[in-house]
Parts: C-alpha cells; sequence; structure tokens
C-alpha cells in the first residue's frame, strides 16, 4: 500500500467494500467484516472511504424501520428453553454493540472476515488484549514513548510475574527486545511524540520469533492506517478519540481476524465487565458516517498548521508525519493513507508555552485529541511523558483552516511579547 497526501479521500483498492449484502447476513455478535462482495452487488468495484463510513454496519431495510435502530437498553432478553442465540444477557452482547461492531470491521478490513469487540474505554480495549494473552513468565514489548498510562499497565503486569521490555517506536528499536517475547505492543504514531515504526518489518520480525503483534491505531485511524492488512494480528484503539471525534463518549475497540484471539477477548471482557452502555455504543455509531469528512478536514489542516508553524523561529521540534522533511515521513508514507489530526511542537519554555495556550481563542486548553474542536495542552504538566516543558501537542479540529491558522499565529505573537507576571 503507498502512502497518499493527507488531504486526499482517494477510492481505496482493497478489492471488496464492507456494505454488501455479504456483510448484513452475519450472526449477531460477531462483529465480522463480511465477504466483501460489494455495494454494487457484484464485487467488481470498491467504494470509497466516505461511502463505508456512512453506509457501516447498517443492518438490512426493514419497511417502516429506521436506517439505523436506536439503542436496546436491555440487561436481559427474553430467552426460553436452552440459552443458547445471539442474545442472553447484557454482559455478553447488546444488539447495538453488534451494529458498531460490524461498522468497525468493515472499516478496519473491507473485504475481510474478521470480528471487533468494543470496549467500554480504550484502555479496557488496551487492557483486554495484554491480558487475555500474557500469563506468568510471558514477555511482552512495549513502546517506552507512547501512551501515558503504559506504565501503570507495566505495574499491574510485573506484579503478575510477567517480564515487560521497552524501546522507542522510532527506528524500530523495539526489535532489539524482542527475543523470546509473546507480544509485541506498537504504537504508531507515537503520542505524543508521532514517532513511526515499520509495521510490516516488525510484524515481520516479531511471527518469525512467535510473538503476536498488536497496533495501538488511535492517532490514525481505520482511515489513516490499517494494521491487519500490515500483518498485525491486533488493531486496537480508543475511540473516545478520532473515531467517534465529539468528544462526548469513552469507548475503545479490538479487532483481529483470528477467531481463538478474538475468543480470549470476548471472554476477558465477560469476566471483567469492561463493557460499552448501549447509548455511548449508537453515539459511536452514528459519529462514524461523518469519520471520512471529519478526517479529511482535520488532516488538511494539519498538514497546513504545520507548514506554517516550520517558518517559525519560536517554534523548534515540530512534528508532523504528513510533513516531507518529518523524520517520519518516509516510513509513514509506506503504510499510512492519511496523518492524522495531531501536530507537536516546542515553544522555548513552559511560561511561553501557557501563554501562548492561554491567548488561543479557537483552541480549548484540554486533553484528548481527534475531535472536531481543537484542543492543546502542555502535555509535560501531567508528568508521564519524557517532554520538555515547553512541548505542546495539538489536536487540530474542523475549524476553517484560516481561522485556525491564524488564531494560533495571533497567539504565538501574544506570547512572545507578553511576559508573567
Amino acid at each position: 500500500m503507498t502512502g497518499k497526501d493527507s488531504t486526499t479521500g482517494d477510492r481505496t483498492t482493497d478489492g471488496g467494500n464492507a456494505v454488501g449484502d455479504g456483510i448484513r447476513t452475519v450472526g449477531a455478535g460477531t462483529g465480522t467484516a463480511g465477504d466483501g462482495t460489494g455495494a454494487f452487488g457484484d464485487g467488481t468495484r470498491s467504494v470509497g472511504d466516505g461511502t463505508r463510513a456512512v453506509r457501516a454496519g447498517l443492518p438490512d431495510p426493514v419497511k417502516y424501520e429506521p436506517t439505523l435502530p436506536g439503542p436496546v437498553f436491555a440487561a436481559h432478553f427474553h430467552l426460553p428453553g436452552e440459552p443458547t442465540g445471539p442474545y442472553t444477557y447484557g454482559r455478553d452482547e447488546n444488539p447495538t454493540w453488534t451494529h458498531l461492531e460490524r461498522a468497525i470491521s468493515e472499516l478496519e478490513a473491507p473485504g475481510q472476515t474478521v470480528e471487533t469487540l468494543v470496549f467500554a474505554s480504550g484502555m479496557a480495549a488496551i487492557s483486554s488484549v495484554i491480558f487475555s494473552q500474557l500469563r506468568a513468565g510471558d514477555a511482552v514489548v512495549l513502546p517506552d514513548d507512547g501512551y501515558q498510562a503504559l506504565p501503570l499497565l507495566r505495574e499491574r503486569l510485573e506484579a503478575y510475574g510477567i517480564e515487560v521490555r521497552t524501546a522507542p517506536t522510532g527506528g524500530d528499536a523495539q526489535l532489539g527486545v524482542l527475543a523470546g517475547a509473546r507480544l509485541l505492543w506498537i504504537e504508531t504514531p507515537s503520542n505524543p511524540g508521532l514517532d513511526v515504526c515499520d509495521i510490516r518489518r516488525l510484524v515481520k520480525e516479531a511471527h518469525a520469533a512467535g510473538a503476536l503483534v498488536a497496533v495501538d491505531n488511535t492517532l490514525a485511524t481505520p482511515l489513516g492506517q490499517r494494521p491487519l492488512e500490515l500483518g498485525a494480528d491486533f488493531s486496537v484503539a480508543s475511540d473516545t478519540k478520532g473515531m467517534t471525534g465529539h468528544g462526548d463518549i469513552l469507548l475503545g475497540h479490538v479487532t483481529t481476524a483470528n477467531p481463538e484471539l478474538a475468543a480470549g477477548v470476548r471472554r476477558w471482557r465477560k469476566v471483567v465487565g469492561a463493557i460499552p452502555g448501549p447509548m455511548e455504543a449508537w453515539l459511536a455509531h452514528r459519529s462514524l458516517a461523518t469519520l471520512q469528512l471529519r478526517v479529511d478536514r482535520q488532516c488538511a489542516t494539519a498538514l497546513t498548521l504545520a507548514e506554517t508553524l516550520s517558518t517559525r523561529d519560536d517554534v523548534t521540534a515540530l512534528r508532523y508525519p504528513g510533513l516531507p522533511g518529518d523524520p517520519s515521513h518516509p516510513v509513514a508514507s509506506g503504510q499510512m493513507r492519511r496523518y492524522g489530526s495531531v501536530v507537536s511542537f516546542v515553544l522555548p519554555d513552559r511560561d511561553h508555552a501557557e501563554r501562548f495556550l492561554g491567548a488561543l481563542r479557537l483552541v480549548d486548553d484540554a486533553t484528548s485529541f481527534g475531535g472536531v474542536r481543537s484542543t492543546a495542552e502542555r502535555r509535560g504538566r501531567w508528568g508521564g511523558d519524557a517532554v520538555p516543558e515547553g512541548f505542546v501537542r495539538f489536536s487540530v479540529g474542523a475549524e476553517d483552516p484560516e481561522d485556525l491558522v491564524a488564531d494560533v499565529l495571533r497567539a504565538l505573537d501574544e506570547a512572545g511579547r507578553r511576559t508573567t507576571p
């Protein structure tokens, strides 16, 4: 797969699509993406990302019924006789999850048979893979520059007798500590540093060494990168971020093409009870319809902002994988179709960064990323990331690019003139 400019919405060439009849006849609760027969019925034509996002996971039309059924609020279901069938108890399955899981499967692996399971949060999804696959005595390789909750996860793993090794994302450095590991956990692009590793290369080496590979695809979303197509065993994401994109729900998912791996994840979800509410699942599915529209606007504006920031003397260590001069661009362009909504950079010091954030009018000073409203924060305030005090993680929203760039430039100018009391 070749990379595309972050502004494109080009049609994919995956040979199948996720909205044909072969998808909608799968059994309830499987979350599979179907056989790729195509929206046009003959299997000869693929559809674009926007069409797929709008139609993903919808049930067969029923006269007088809504296109997307409302959330199902149920702890139990009518269950006479033997406890068989798709819906038995609310901790196991829910029809609203089923529609969402099918939709995500279609986006993660168009035309392929995969299973998706949704969770109450991104960390629940991450934990489901980690704890369903690892046992005492196993070893796992994590990125040392990934999401800041990973050190908390490391504490739990080591308490359970699991060896945790870490290495940076960039330069495929995790390969250096891979030998004998059961699981390789990749986060690319990394959060917040935006380093990128070669997924194909790491998957090839890991599988040769007998290790499974999970990719945290939160920052890219399936429209930017499809880990399963690159050979990974799991694609995992916090759908709190760009996937749903409105900053109003917590959600996560795991997608895999391996039924045995999926069964382990499903069992972990049932035992722990890390399930999403039906309202959250319904809101997430509704939000997917605008995924391509949101992501294309965000990626295009992110590239424009990064290009603008590259001309500023007060901005250093600028990172955006879509910039041709970014250290990650050569690898990213070979595996990403869009480069994400996050730009990172460093201002001279903590006070300078705080003045900049305080001067912004169209950008919220808030954590998280991927939403339609731009957010930015001084990442060092949390204490979990190895970043300078003036490091800013900027999540580009869906505002008009001219307005957003003008606001950022004005805030930078103000921050440079003002001094703290």
